[in-house]
């Protein structure tokens, strides 16, 4: 069984953001790896600190684990949560490592003799671009070309940045420098980018004329994007190596996709439901009646019942959009309007006469507990 995201940071369900950083900071410093050195212990509570921080510092995933617990955050799609399972030290210190600065005076990383910069020196950065979707994209899925500038590798020197490369001589190739520091932890080791090679390990001597010895230029390119049906406004998708090239042949960035849902000038969404409001006739409400509507898979009729009240939700069954991870589909919900006359005229006026008539041994008004 999951853990309590609160007991493992050991606060009250009520924490404030404030108090949550504190009590993760508080776990990072302890359960640090540089602190614990080859202790698996320390590394996995390490890892659930920041699981447990990274779901309750988000305001939406908190609120929907709080109301349905950790199979709340599996439902909620892509990007829905945060693993320690399986992720790496450098995707923490990437993630989280900027809450640290304050107490140490620098990064969090850096402090520690890590960190995603310092260990992946010379990847190319994460590109995040923003994909528009309507509604009726989102309930098919849909195949999509999104346009974006990213670095690419030079043609001119296949990434190598130039000619006469060789070890730096500073730090001999590992593209660090390593020193030892005292702090309130007592000395420990604190490594930084090499100055001169900038991180790379290498120098070259005759710089490529295309690139400037990057090993990498601008270029405009347009990639294919699969969207699968289901996702939602603030989902995101990662695709592993299709951000920027990094320098003189390292490694790529990935591309982070985030889907944004356009509004829809009849559904609105709740999740895996969507809602339109239906106006009839009193004599429709009063008689019922059949009424034909749209969905987002084509035009169905239902009944309106007898006596259908202003305000009554019909559900229609599976209409509504598929959930993320596929095997079966929200509902429609369709809201009757009853629909009052503004300017009946003269035939309008004069049955509705003969019908306040029938009522007028029914001129006392009923009050009701207002339902919401």
């Amino acid at each position: 069984m999951a853990k309590d995201y609160y007991d493992i940071l050991g606060v009250s369900k009520t924490a404030t953001g404030e108090e949550l950083k504190k009590a993760y900071r508080k776990l990072a410093v302890k359960y640090h790896p540089d602190k614990n050195p080859d202790n698996k212990e320390a590394e996995e509570k390490f890892k659930q600190a920041a699981e447990a921080y990274s779901v309750l510092s988000d305001p939406e995933k908190r609120r929907r684990y709080d109301q349905f617990g950790h199979e709340g955050l599996k439902q909620n799609g892509f990007g829905s949560g945060f693993s320690g399972q399986g992720m790496s030290m450098d995707d923490i210190f990437s993630q989280f490592g900027s809450i640290f600065g304050d107490a140490f005076g620098g990064g969090f990383g850096s402090f520690f003799g890590g960190g995603a910069q310092q260990r992946n020196s010379g990847r190319g950065a994460d590109l995040r671009v923003n994909l528009r979707l309507s509604m009726e994209d989102i309930y098919q899925g849909v195949k999509k070309q999104i346009k974006l500038t990213r670095f690419e590798v030079c043609h001119e020197c296949q990434g190598a940045g130039g000619k006469g490369r060789r070890s730096c001589p500073v730090c001999h190739g590992s593209g660090e420098i390593r020193e030892r520091v005292n702090s309130f932890f007592g000395q420990m080791i604190s490594s930084k980018p090499c100055y001169q090679c900038q991180g790379q390990g290498v120098i070259v001597d005759q710089p490529c004329p295309a690139c400037s010895g990057e090993g990498r230029v601008r270029r405009e390119v347009t990639l294919p994007i699969d969207v699968p049906p289901g996702v939602q406004d603030g989902n995101y998708m990662t695709i592993r190596n299709e951000g920027h090239a990094g320098t003189r042949g390292a490694a790529r960035g990935d591309l982070i996709v985030i889907f944004k849902e356009s509004a829809h000038p009849v559904f609105t969404r709740s999740g895996e439901d969507v809602i339109i409001s239906c106006l009839i006739t009193w004599p429709q409400a009063v008689l019922g009646d059949e009424v034909e509507v749209p969905t987002l898979s084509g035009k169905v009729s239902f009944k309106i019942n007898p006596g259908t009240e202003h305000g009554k939700i019909y559900r229609l069954r599976g209409k509504g959009m598929p959930h993320l991870h596929g095997g079966r589909h929200g509902d429609q919900l369709v809201q009757i309007l009853i629909e009052t006359p503004a300017h009946p005229d003269r035939n309008e006026k004069k049955l509705i006469n003969e019908l306040y008539q029938l009522y007028s041994d029914k001129k006392n008004i009923k009050i009701k507990k207002f339902t919401p």
